[in-house]
């Protein structure tokens, strides 16, 4: 399934989700101008690896960051931005602009250490962004499960646009990470970080509920004068 928009409307202006999206989108059009080697060595050098961080954590501590603006293709890139561009905006029209950009680099660091766990022996360099944006993901399935998300779904041979709630269509995304990430355990079939997904959308829901929570109390405490 593809999201192509929700109809949560936003009232404020997403700022650092803008952010985002524009500096990712630069330093993707950075590799692109990259010679193989060259880029080679960048996912290296900024890239997280488990197994130099579990050996060196001080030193690759900046590594937690830097690897979530890197990406390693079109399609990575692309599905990346649509999705944190869909949903996003309304996370942080929720957290407000700087608990916004604080959410989005910690669930990025969550989420890389949630797969390290499951790959401390990895050499291979993890990068992109998928894991901040599943704690998004988590946050917005938290506030707006009700939402409907217009998506482009495959029906046989043809691909339609269907509204799906938010909890349908972000639950059989998470249960596709989780089936994909113990399928995964002790083989090499795939590339793709799907323990930093599992990661990162469990820290957006658990933060989610608690900011839910918070609200709640407030509003009662409200009422109650």
């Amino acid at each position: 399934m593809i999201p192509l928009k929700d109809n949560i409307p936003t009232y404020r202006f997403p700022l650092f989700n803008y952010f985002f999206i524009f500096s990712n989108s630069i330093i993707f059009i950075y590799e692109l101008f990259l010679p193989f080697p060259k880029l080679k060595e960048l996912f290296l050098k900024a890239g997280f690896i488990p197994y130099d961080f579990f050996h060196s954590p001080l030193t690759n501590l900046p590594n937690l960051i830097t690897s979530i603006f890197l990406h390693g293709g079109w399609i990575h890139f692309l599905g990346n931005m649509l999705y944190l561009y869909i949903f996003g905006d309304n996370v942080e029209d929720i957290l407000g602009h700087f608990s916004y950009l604080i959410f989005y680099i910690s669930a990025g660091i969550f989420s890389s250490l949630t797969q390290a766990i499951f790959s401390f022996s990895s050499k291979i360099p993890m990068i992109g962004a998928s894991g901040a944006i599943a704690g998004v993901l988590g946050i917005y399935f938290v506030f707006f499960p009700f939402a409907k998300v217009l998506a482009l779904v495959p029906f046989f041979f043809f691909w339609q646009i269907i509204g799906i709630p938010a909890f349908f269509f972000l639950g059989f995304w998470f249960l596709i990470q989780i089936w994909s990430g113990i399928f995964s355990l002790g083989t090499s079939f795939s590339n793709i970080a799907f323990f930093a997904h599992i990661g990162g959308f469990l820290y957006g829901v658990f933060i989610g509920i608690l900011i839910r929570k918070r609200k709640i109390k407030k509003y009662l405490k409200f009422l109650s004068f």
